[in-house]
């Protein structure tokens, strides 16, 4: 019998940082935190990394997630907006890594087909799955949240499939000595 595990789920950023800490028993997702770090409050760039890597190291500490996973950040038209993202991105990482998890990063198009099935799906739509998904309310001001959630329920989702586990390749042998239920006569 598998025991519980713990995903961390990261939306990096340098003025907001969602984040979301899920339980995955069995089949059962059940979310244990939801929540954002505000970090316009500080006022230059290197602050703003180091709060970021020290509050991270803080939620890995409190709940013991084996796996963080992560959005990566997309090419736009503000190339500072995008050196910004990504060393947030790497903090994100260093404070992982120095924690011992495994990280997998994943496009914001892959974390929306994952969730919706439509990679050009909206935050919001993106929002609407996950608290129906989990039974939970998302209220407006955790939508950076939720994208930390969509990529730990991202993780989830390939985590669970067969081709995921083998590396990509199939076992037919061993999916059939798993899934005899699967196999017709």
């Amino acid at each position: 019998m598998n025991r519980p595990y713990k995903i961390l789920g990261v939306d990096p950023g340098t003025n907001i940082l969602g984040y979301a800490v899920i339980e995955i028993d069995g089949q059962k997702i059940k979310l244990l935190e939801l929540n954002v770090m505000h970090l316009k409050k500080y006022e230059d760039h290197h602050t703003k990394l180091k709060e970021i890597f020290l509050q991270l190291q803080e939620v890995i500490e409190t709940y013991l997630p084996k796996q963080m996973a992560i959005e990566a950040p997309f090419y736009g038209k503000n190339v500072q907006s995008m050196l910004k993202l990504g060393r947030a991105q790497g903090v994100c990482m260093a404070a992982a890594i120095t924690m011992g998890l495994k990280i997998y990063e994943f496009a914001p198009k892959k974390i929306k087909q994952s969730i919706t099935g439509n990679g050009n799906a909206t935050k919001e739509q993106v929002a609407d799955l996950l608290s129906r998904m989990l039974n939970v309310n998302i209220q407006d001001h955790y939508l950076d949240a939720t994208d930390g959630l969509a990529a730990a329920v991202t993780l989830y989702n390939q985590m669970s499939n067969p081709l995921f586990q083998s590396g990509g390749k199939v076992n037919w042998k061993k999916f059939i000595s798993d899934n005899p239920g699967r196999v017709k006569g």
